[in-house]
């Protein structure tokens, strides 16, 4: 039988939650398409606020989707190979460790899960809430699972409440791409 996924370039869905951060995740797409990535975006319904849709979907090629589609409608992004969740915030952590598929890019990362695809998930979130037990038992659970969290000091500092707008433009957004590239070695090695 012919693999159906031969001749084309592998997916890579990167989404975007509700954060300032995700204004920029254009940078990701770009660097992600320099290594040959098809890239789809999907937001979160907060994530939504802060992207522009119609120039993702310019670069993409591909509609931003956030909401889950009608019973019937055909899917209008082809499936993924690996996803990013970048900037993925605490709230969708959170609901991510505790099973909740409430949104489209929740039951994405779900289902990207049960195939068995490379996740990688780049919090973004200030100090205060990072400290929350929650959300760092959420980041252990999903590590746990086989999640790569791309998240720490080592990674990008962590900043004060309310001081995070200041620190959008030195946000290593290729450090999420480094990650998917270290666990797709490590699979492929397996």
């Amino acid at each position: 039988m012919a693999d159906p996924h031969a001749g084309r370039r592998q997916v890579l869905y990167v989404i975007a939650c509700g954060s300032p951060l995700a204004r920029h995740v254009g940078r990701l797409v770009e660097l992600a398409q320099q290594d040959g990535w098809d890239v789809c975006v999907v937001t979160t319904p907060d994530g939504a606020k802060f992207v522009d849709r119609v120039a993702l979907a310019r670069q993409t090629g591909h509609p931003v989707r956030t909401y889950y589609k009608n019973p019937g409608d055909p899917d209008v992004l082809p499936p993924a190979d690996a996803m990013i969740v970048c900037p993925v915030t605490v709230n969708t952590v959170n609901k991510w460790a505790a099973g909740i598929t409430d949104t489209l890019a929740l039951g994405l990362l779900f289902e990207g899960q049960g195939r068995g695809l490379p996740v990688v998930a780049v919090p973004y979130t200030n100090a205060a809430m990072a400290a929350h037990p929650a959300f760092r038992a959420g980041l252990a659970r999903l590590a746990e699972w086989g999640t790569t969290v791309v998240f720490g000091e080592h990674v990008f500092p962590l900043h004060a409440p309310g001081a995070g707008e200041r620190h959008l433009h030195t946000f290593p957004w290729e450090a999420a791409l480094d990650a998917l590239r270290d666990r797709q070695r490590v699979t492929t090695a397996a």
